[in-house]
């Protein structure tokens, strides 16, 4: 039987195996052994013992460890608790065999009254102390690392012989009892072709952290620099990667600190307790199945930054997408499709906090008042479940319009069409600085009032600087340039536009503008020349507005998605369906809604009926049935 000191003479005899592959198959108990013995000279764990589970350290006095463990359970993305051990335990049974909590990690930190006070190698002077603590054993990433490694996800931290690098966020826990801090985060640098892997292969492992609970711009979760990590190591990106982090044990730290307690230690950042437990078990038993598998999509270009949904949430949306892209006006749509536009436009509304809409098409130019139906139903209908989903809306118009919009949403409240009326609002072109100062606090870009302005069938400028309805007549005179704020928006951090059209002269048709040349009638003058991010392209323009609403109702139920928007902080919401599903659009709200455009005189667009039609298409032999089948895919009734 070979004794401590045997794997410490053969470690000894044999410097050259400190080598990544003799501490990547380093058995736990041998590791641990020679960490004991002080001979395992290594800055991390990171590498070591690959294919098992390793974990975070936080050891309070017993009187804190209710609360603790209550706090790891409220934040179970930073805080995934894998074993709490009895007053003055020094072992972890479940965890490991010939284990000791005062020797086995690289490194301690100990905290007195809440502040750092020093770095240890040993807790054996603490033995009496720790009489009356208890350790938390809590879930690491590094149990992840060979999984990811074995399906061709490069590990920059393991690469470059470095340990990972760990942040401090805005993103606050949630508070139990005495213990309250912002989470701390891990950071792998990522191929953006891999984020799909990273992001499948990490969902299922919940004892490790989970899948990310951010993928993009550090700036957005409150770090200002990846180069000064605040524990760990900075460590290099290549060309392409993107920044994906995940909840950190070392939010543990921070959360003893906050409690100010006599005496606590934790493990050092990266300096791990390995278990006997092997990490690939879990990721066989604890995999999804294929209709749950959690896909990513980008949703921001400036700031970069993408969302998470599983793929059945993914799987609706492009079937409502197939639905409203029927053209039975025959206008050649087809030709403007982008793929999964409406999906994008879905997932970067639901991260909004505020959100700017704009409709208005005032094509009817020899009627009072010129607007048509096509646009307002849609725009409420968003307007309604950004409203139940807590989201701040305002509506933008021309002021000419201005009143009759103010009296369309208040009518709409009353008639249960929304839950409470929203600030309809004009936008005045004054000077070069407008739509600065129009889109953000003191015309400073970097705060914004809105993070997403939304055109659903608004009269987009063409490349003459007219604006032009479908037959080629010019209704500038009609048209407030609220263009200029999807142009400034190009401009500002954090600013996502979409445009919402059906025959590409509206407002952020000009990422299509080619193709409407192209393939739209009149297209060559018409073709709006302003580009948003995301184009959704439908049959009607109200369509889109519906299936947006039911997009984000889809998602709200999406439990990956959920979690994705609350960091893992919390636990998810109880199921308000009864609030979201009495947001979505219905065959009775929008016969309502267009009955009261009708009662203000707003006639159907392509005939200038004043009636139930949109578009030329009677309600209810057109669109009512498309709605049913819009809610029959949202609620899961699709056959």
């Amino acid at each position: 039987m070979e004794t401590e000191n045997s794997y410490s003479s053969m470690y000894d005899e044999k410097p050259e195996l400190q080598t990544m592959h003799f501490l990547t198959s380093l058995l736990p108990d041998t590791a641990r052994r020679l960490i004991r013995a002080g001979r395992l000279r290594t800055a991390a764990t990171s590498a070591i013992s690959q294919g098992f589970k390793q974990a975070n350290l936080v050891i309070v006095n017993k009187q804190y460890a209710n609360d603790f463990e209550r706090f790891c359970q409220a934040n179970n993305g930073a805080l995934p608790l894998l074993y709490r051990s009895k007053p003055g335990e020094w072992g972890a049974p479940p965890l490991s065999s010939n284990s000791d909590v005062r020797t086995d990690c690289l490194q301690y930190r100990k905290y007195e009254e809440g502040t750092f006070t020093g770095n240890l190698k040993s807790l054996m002077d603490y033995t009496e102390q720790m009489k009356e603590m208890v350790t938390f054993y809590v879930g690491c990433s590094y149990s992840f690392e060979r999984a990811i490694l074995e399906a061709g996800v490069p590990i920059r931290n393991v690469e470059q012989g470095r340990n990972v690098s760990m942040y401090k966020t805005n993103i606050a826990c949630t508070r139990v009892g005495g213990f309250q801090c912002n989470m701390v985060v891990s950071m792998r640098p990522i191929p953006v072709e891999k984020l799909d892997a990273i992001v499948q292969i990490t969902h299922p492992v919940e004892d490790a952290h989970g899948a990310p609970i951010h993928i993009g711009h550090p700036g957005l979760i409150g770090i200002d620099d990846l180069t000064t990590p605040d524990f760990g190591d900075a460590v290099d990106a290549h060309p392409g990667d993107v920044p994906v982090f995940w909840g950190c044990g070392v939010t543990g730290a921070e959360a003893v600190c906050s409690i100010k307690s006599p005496l606590a230690f934790t493990h050092a950042p990266g300096c791990m307790f390995l278990t006997d437990l092997r990490s690939e078990e879990k990721l066989a038993d604890g995999c999804v199945s294929s209709v749950e598998t959690p896909q990513v999509f980008c949703i921001s270009q400036n700031p970069p930054h993408y969302s998470v949904a599983s793929r059945s949430a993914v799987e609706k949306i492009t079937a409502l997408d197939r639905l409203i892209q029927q053209d039975p006006g025959d206008r050649g749509i087809e030709h403007l499709l982008i793929e999964d536009q409406l999906l994008k436009v879905c997932l970067s509304l639901s991260h909004a906090k505020s959100v700017l809409i704009t409709t208005g098409f005032p094509t009817h130019f020899n009627h009072q008042p010129p607007e048509e139906t096509d646009g307002p139903p849609g725009a409420i209908a968003m307007a309604a479940m950004l409203q139940a989903l807590k989201k701040n809306i305002a509506i933008v118009t021309d002021q000419r319009a201005l009143e009759l919009n103010k009296k369309i949403v208040e009518e709409a409240v009353e008639q249960g069409l929304m839950k409470a009326a929203v600030p309809v609002i004009s936008y005045q072109d004054v000077g070069e600085d407008s739509p600065l100062l129009f889109l953000c606090h003191e015309g400073k870009p970097q705060f914004p009032r809105f993070d997403h302005l939304v055109a659903i069938e608004r009269a987009g400028m063409a490349a003459d600087g007219n604006y032009y309805n479908a037959r080629q007549v010019n209704i500038k005179h009609l048209v407030d340039p609220i263009d200029k704020l999807f142009l400034a928006a190009e401009n500002i951090p954090g600013i996502v536009t979409t445009g919402i059209g059906d025959g590409g002269n509206e407002l952020g048709m000009g990422k299509v503008k080619a193709a409407v040349k192209k393939y739209i009638h009149n297209g060559d003058l018409i073709a709006c020349d302003v580009s948003a991010d995301f184009t959704v392209v439908a049959g009607v323009s109200n369509w889109a507005g519906y299936a947006v609403a039911c997009g984000l109702h889809i998602l709200n139920n999406c439990a990956i998605h959920e979690r994705y928007l609350r960091k893992a902080t919390g636990f998810p919401e109880a199921s308000d369906t009864d609030r979201y599903t009495s947001a979505l659009p219905t065959v009775l709200k929008e016969e309502k809604m267009l009955s009261l455009l009708v009662k203000h005189g707003i006639r159907s667009g392509k005939t200038g009926n004043l009636g139930m039609e949109v578009d030329g298409l009677l309600f209810h032999d057109v669109h009512a049935p498309l709605i049913k089948r819009l809610l029959d895919v949202t609620l899961g009734q699709a056959q």
